[in-house]
């Protein structure tokens, strides 16, 4: 039943019209000045830093509409909290340019977001998402370290919220692909994956026995290096935060020994996302994000194995702590609405739900969905870009809620 309903929400997302009206969405054209609220100049919060040291000073013009080559940069400390880190103190920075004018130009971006937690994690991430001329070319490059205490709890759905163990460990993430154009908006790339983790080690206070039971089953480092082959529809012009478009992308990973990893696996991620601006006309956004990972043969390190939160970007499953069910395949489904709270957009809200299954047999029936629900805050940091920084509270099953902080929207 759970597949039948995947596949209709599939359709619904991302055939309706989506293809059919792509150069229309393409364009991306403002809503018209006929109303009061959309004469607002657009604001950020350079713009409010700029006003609270000179408040004698004429108002910035707005440029947030003009489409130019300069590099724009937003950097802002914080303080998060959120289930995996507790309290946190965060550097995050953005900056995102454009390399012509052309209407369809999409945004080349780069992203950090250094994170030193009340848990001791450091969490030092390096995103880069360039596109060339023309949009002919798209180098994607994704390094991380993390050092990085975490709770595990098992394979799959049935596992028990009381009885997770934390461990620690260190790691580096190296992933770099080069996408192709084949024809408007759709790409082939290939690329290579490279993770590593070590020192992996039990840190509660357990019994000799369930320590090195422990210990057998993770070992004490995780290695998986190999390529990558991905195919990519994207007619979005904005991946910082999307307004319209379509995001569909396909990614198979192939590890073998004989390129490092400790055994020889492959798996296949499938990620489907649409934004409809709603009500039409409106700068407001119903967003849908479907995703299905599977580990497809071999034996995948624990550690990388399909799991709530360690997507690319460590945003699945608000409502969650990071870690909390693992499996050898992941199915998830969210939505959320975004809406403006401030007619200068400095200030916006989203209410989101989301439903993630995993199974620890990818023969297993698909019968238990764990639902996570929850509303934020969306502060502009850079209107150029259309970088947000985002402030979620979620709430999921037994008990289960927490604060989420990221840089960008979180899908």
């Amino acid at each position: 039943m759970i597949r039948k309903l995947i596949l209709l929400i599939l359709v619904i997302v991302l055939v309706h019209k989506s293809f059919a009206q792509s150069s229309e969405q393409e364009k991306q054209t403002p809503p018209s000045d006929s109303t009061s609220a959309e004469k607002v100049p657009e604001k950020d919060m350079g713009d409010v830093l700029h006003h609270l040291f000179n408040p004698h000073a004429p108002l910035q013009p707005d440029t947030a509409l003009k489409k130019d080559t300069r590099k724009h940069f937003s950097i802002v400390p914080a303080i998060g909290y959120t289930l995996q880190t507790g309290f946190a103190g965060i550097i995050s920075a953005n900056m995102a340019w454009y390399t012509d004018t052309a209407k369809d130009t999409k945004i080349s971006s780069i992203t950090t977001n250094v994170t030193y937690s009340q848990k001791k994690q450091v969490l030092i991430p390096f995103q880069i998402n360039t596109w060339t001329k023309g949009n002919r070319y798209n180098f994607i490059t994704d390094f991380r370290f993390i050092k990085y205490p975490s709770v595990i709890y098992g394979l799959g759905g049935e596992t028990d919220p009381n009885q997770g163990f934390t461990i620690n460990f260190s790691g580096i993430k190296v992933h770099q692909t080069v996408m192709k154009s084949l024809s408007h908006n759709f790409y082939v790339g290939l690329g290579y994956y490279f993770d590593k983790l070590w020192n992996i080690r039990p840190t509660d206070s357990l019994s000799d026995d369930l320590k090195d039971q422990l210990t057998n089953k993770l070992g004490t480092t995780e290695t998986a290096s190999g390529v990558v082959l991905r195919l990519l529809y994207d007619n979005r012009l904005n991946q910082i935060n999307p307004q319209q478009g379509v995001y569909f992308n396909v990614a198979y990973r192939y590890s073998p020994k004989a390129f490092g990893s400790d055994s020889t696996w492959h798996s296949i991620l499938i990620d489907a996302r649409k934004y409809v601006n709603f009500p039409k006309g409106s700068k407001n956004v119903l967003a849908f994000w479907l995703m299905e990972w599977i580990v497809t043969g071999g034996t995948s390190p624990y550690l990388l194995l399909p799991s709530t939160g360690w997507d690319d970007n460590y945003n699945t499953g608000r409502g969650y702590i990071q870690g909390r069910y693992r499996g050898k395949s992941m199915s998830y489904f969210e939505t959320e609405y975004r809406f403006g709270i401030t007619n200068n957009g400095l200030i916006g809200g989203v209410a989101f739900i989301n439903l993630q299954h995993f199974s620890d047999d990818i023969s297993e029936a698909y019968n238990k969905i764990f639902p996570g629900y929850g509303l934020g805050l969306r502060i502009k940091l850079n209107k150029h870009s259309g970088a947000n920084l985002c402030i979620d509270y979620g709430f999921g099953q037994n008990g289960s809620r927490g604060f989420f902080v990221n840089l960008g929207e979180i899908f």
